[in-house]
């Protein structure tokens, strides 16, 4: 088993290392003195199918290849920053921590989910600074406050009696609502 590990973590610094170096200016300069070498050749070897077929190959297995390692340093690089943004959620007394973790859920509770937040948007827009609301329910309870001395039109409606036919099948249905 710790082989096995041992294998997964040099395959990850190798697939990091390469990915950075393949995105650097030195490598971008190397592939194009390839190319420009390659075409500046030609003449010289008449244009041959052997000469097609070198720099058709090369290019071919260069793609298939970086296209894998470039995929495992994102899907890593994809996981940190989810991270780090699961722990700025968790640890902020603010936030709804109904959000952390949204990557995991289905397509369609991440739509209705963006409807809450659409409101709250619609809802921060009343407010006279950025600041005033920071969560669902704070924004609620602000705009509910502010409503009940002017009011409320169908449109204002508060969040928890927006009809939506759809609710969230996951754990996200009771934080949310």
């Amino acid at each position: 088993m710790k082989k096995t590990n041992s294998l997964i973590n040099k395959f990850d610094a190798f697939a990091t290392a390469t990915s950075k170096a393949m995105g650097s200016t030195i490598a971008f300069t190397v592939a194009f003195l390839i190319i420009l070498i390659w075409a500046l050749t030609g003449p010289i070897f008449d244009y041959s199918e052997t000469w097609q077929l070198i720099i058709n190959t090369g290019t071919t297995i260069i793609t298939f290849l970086m296209v894998f390692l470039i995929q495992k340093a994102q899907n890593k690089d994809s996981l940190a920053l989810q991270i780090k943004l699961n722990e700025l959620i968790a640890s902020s007394e603010s936030s709804s921590n109904s959000i952390v973790n949204i990557e995991d859920i289905t397509e369609e509770e991440m739509k209705i989910i963006q409807k809450y937040y659409r409101h709250l948007s619609d809802l921060s827009k009343k407010d006279k600074t950025l600041t005033m609301s920071h969560s669902i329910d704070e924004a609620n309870e602000k705009h509910q406050f502010k409503t009940k001395k002017v009011k409320v039109t169908p449109k204002e409606k508060p969040l928890n009696k927006l009809k939506i036919k759809e609710k969230p099948k996951s754990a996200l249905k009771k934080n949310i609502n």
